[in-house]
């Protein structure tokens, strides 16, 4: 029996099979979001099936999360991305505790309780300062690749003070370090030292371990370290990062069977 979760996030859309008796990932895809989120939900959510010889009628129960989840016509139900990533996580690391979750215009901290039920969670989906967003802004204005800026960050001796709370002013101090001649890597250093403290203030007075960091921003070299020092904390990025929310999707679609 298989169910499907589908992660129709604001940057894009992640889908993951499972199999019902094994708990086994059958398959999963991630696709760039567009204009038109239902059809390239729904065209990917058949690609994904067919490709491996999976019928419509084989699924028992398709669930939705994310931003776009009211809108994936292919899901029975839509359940929120909070619940989605705890399920999600838990499954890959049972002994979580903390999730951080650090998408491309959003960023998310759990706190679970010992039996994985979200205990709490802070959000911030009002600026895109503590999110991938901010780090694709730099890339684009240093002329470098996003998957490089860890690599250039390790080269950092400095790390730039990001003082500015709004992305859009924080791109102007960008600017003004350039000019003044401040070194790339100091500046992609500091910007993730901004990124991990806007979401250690999420964290409150106390983070319990494990902490599982997941999210698109999980796959930039160099984010867990500057996570795990802002938070006093270790941070262990979590398998499939990118697809935990999907996971949890149809982890959740298997438990409303």
């Amino acid at each position: 029996m298989i169910y499907a979760g589908i992660d129709a996030g604001s940057r894009a859309v992640k889908i993951v099979l499972l199999d019902g008796p094994s708990g086994r990932i059958v398959a999963s895809a991630i696709a760039d979001q567009g204009v038109e989120q239902a059809k390239l939900a729904g065209r990917l959510y058949r690609q994904l099936l067919e490709e491996n010889g999976i019928g419509e009628s084989d699924v028992a129960g398709a669930v939705a999360t994310g931003y776009g989840r009211a809108i994936v016509s292919v899901a029975g139900t839509t359940v929120t991305e909070i619940t989605c990533h705890a399920a999600g996580v838990r499954r890959l690391v049972d002994t979580a505790r903390t999730v951080i979750d650090i998408g491309g215009q959003d960023s998310k901290l759990l706190h679970l309780d010992t039996g994985g039920r979200v205990r709490d969670f802070a959000m911030n989906d009002r600026c895109a300062a503590g999110t991938g967003r901010f780090l694709e802004i730099v890339a684009d204005r240093l002329a470098v690749r996003l998957c490089d800026l860890g690599e250039l960050a390790s080269q950092s001796r400095r790390p730039a003070q990001i003082s500015s709370m709004c992305v859009v002013f924080a791109e102007t101090e960008i600017v003004g370090l350039l000019a003044s001649g401040a070194e790339p890597a100091d500046i992609v250093a500091g910007v993730m030292h901004a990124i991990a403290g806007r979401t250690a203030a999420m964290a409150g007075a106390v983070v319990h371990g494990p902490v599982i960091f997941t999210g698109g921003v999980a796959l930039v070299g160099g984010m867990d370290r500057a996570l795990a020092e802002a938070l006093g904390s270790e941070v262990a990025i979590c398998p499939h990062p990118q697809i935990t929310g999907a996971l949890g999707a149809a982890i959740m679609a298997m438990r409303k069977d």
